[in-house]
């Protein structure tokens, strides 16, 4: 006979909540163990990617995607005049034909000239470069590159009427422009007493030559060529020098994809492709035949370096430039201060017509591009009324100006949130208009609206970035320059955003500081 079962007790609840409690906190490891595992399996698939063969994927996709920035202008990719939504050039036909003899469709796609090169080893987004891109030891440290499709030089542009220089020697004292990341920037750098003005582009530096802010630009033989071609304002000073070559680059690890591109620019050469292109655009001279006599002497390996481990070079040279970024925010937001008050003053006190224009102002440069401003301030002043601000001068007028439609804002709704009483008895004590916002008004209101200035004040030292686009290098252009030089943005990356934090919680203690003295004591 099988024995009853004994009935159990019930557990205190003290016992059973202990031991769900146990059960639990036995589970969640396990638990969060797996989704560890998961998210490392993850990560580790998409941070080390199967190796792929280059040429497989791009053969698969039918179409090589090249990159290069439009705004690099003639001869190598420009919009056609007569048919604006068409580019052209001779690295764009370059690049179809190369296409075509792949049996592939060409793509153009966009970047910013300086930041090519690390797109392409980020990956995704372009196959290859076809920029204008020189072959030397730096880049080749970043990419691999193909043999040259063109040989070119330096040359060195001066005004008409300039007295003859003797290369870049001759130029100690006097400021050069150079595009961003190029062997001239290297080369002008290189000379002791030149002052070097680094641009984003190949149209801006001969503009800033011609009204009289640059005493030459250093440049490569087509981009002179093109730009002189019918300007008697400028000509070249002096015979070109520095030779050097145009290559193709690709990823380190895509050796596949120069197997195929070496022997299409070896052919084009032979069978006459490169010179029917380059003599379309003029460029065709006794250089160009010496391609079939290049001999491969090898790629230079990729090379990694760390800012950090080498921070006692590259940190002076960003504290540098951070000077650059204190003093341009300083003056503006004085400039935005100043002339906000008058704005706010003049839409709240102001006659009608005083009123609409204040408005008008507001409302027209806080919906427009800051961008848009400081060139419209930097060239176009410059190029339709003779006005030659200089890029410090622009920079501060620039920043100040657009601040000022914010800081009018910050002020109107200071002034209207003082009461309305204090107004009255202002007027009660026989106080003007004028001595009643002096005395009583404005004092309450800046207190009010501090805290929003601080914020623009803070915002402004970011925004400062931006005057890069006419050549002062701030802390965000120095950054750009040497993280490019080295490959390095992490390291840089942290040093950069050191020094920002740095200067905005300066900004932010002072204010606090100011807010403590302005405020009232509460007894």
């Amino acid at each position: 006979m099988k024995p009853a079962a004994t009935p159990s007790l019930p557990e205190p609840a003290s016992r059973r909540a202990g031991w769900r409690r146990g059960r639990v906190s036995h589970q969640l490891p396990q638990c969060w163990l797996a989704i560890l595992t998961l998210f490392c399996g993850i990560f580790l698939s998409s941070a080390a990617p199967a190796k792929t063969n280059a040429w497989e994927l791009v053969q698969g996709r039918g179409v090589l995607r090249w990159g290069n920035d439009a705004e690099g202008g003639a001869p190598y990719i420009f919009h056609a005049p007569d048919h604006p939504e068409i580019l052209t050039g001779f690295e764009v036909d370059l690049a179809n034909e190369i296409a075509g003899r792949l049996k592939l469709r060409s793509e153009f796609v966009q970047g910013n000239w300086d930041m090519l090169v690390p797109t392409l080893r980020q990956g995704g987004s372009i196959d290859i470069i076809i920029a204008g891109l020189e072959r030397t030891p730096e880049n080749q440290a970043k990419v691999a590159m193909s043999r040259p499709y063109y040989f070119f030089a330096q040359q060195l542009v001066v005004r008409a009427g300039t007295p003859p220089v003797s290369g870049l020697a001759g130029m100690r004292g006097k400021k050069i422009g150079v595009l961003s990341g190029t062997a001239s920037q290297r080369l002008a750098e290189a000379e002791p007493g030149v002052e070097v003005k680094v641009y984003q582009d190949n149209v801006n530096y001969f503009r800033d030559l011609e009204v009289g802010r640059l005493d030459a630009v250093l440049t490569d033989t087509p981009i002179a060529r093109a730009y002189l071609s019918g300007n008697t304002k400028l000509i070249p000073a002096g015979p070109p020098f520095a030779r050097g070559a145009y290559a193709i680059a690709v990823r380190h690890d895509e050796a596949s994809l120069l197997e195929l591109l070496n022997p299409l620019i070896a052919s084009m050469l032979s069978d006459g492709t490169l010179e029917r292109i380059y003599t379309k655009y003029g460029l065709w001279n006794d250089d160009q035949p010496r391609l079939a006599d290049w001999k491969d002497e090898g790629q230079v390996g990729e090379q990694h370096r760390s800012a950090l481990r080498e921070w006692s070079t590259y940190l002076p040279l960003l504290l540098k430039a951070a000077v650059t970024t204190v003093w341009v925010t300083c003056g503006g937001m004085v400039v935005a201060v100043v002339w906000g008050l008058v704005l706010a003053l003049a839409r709240l006190e102001g006659p009608r017509p005083v009123r609409w224009a204040a408005i008008a102002y507001i409302e027209v440069f806080r919906g427009t591009p800051l961008l848009l401003q400081i060139y419209f301030l930097y060239f176009g002043l410059a190029q339709q009324f003779g006005l030659r601000l200089p890029a410090g001068v622009a920079a501060i007028v620039s920043l100040g100006l657009n601040y000022a439609a914010n800081e009018a804002e910050n002020y109107r709704a200071g002034l209207q949130a003082v009461p309305r009483g204090q107004s009255e008895a202002a007027a009660a004590l026989g106080m003007s208009r004028a001595l009643a916002l002096r005395r009583v008004l404005l004092p309450q209101a800046l207190r009010i609206a501090l805290p929003s200035i601080t914020n623009d004040f803070i915002a402004m030292f970011k925004d400062s970035s931006i005057v890069s686009v006419i050549a002062l290098v701030e802390l965000t252009k120095q950054y750009q320059i040497r993280a490019i030089d080295t490959g390095d943005y992490v390291g840089l990356g942290l040093m950069t955003a050191g020094i920002y934090f740095v200067m905005s919680y300066a900004a932010s203690l002072g204010a606090r500081q100011l807010e403590r003295k302005l405020r009232h004591d509460p007894r």
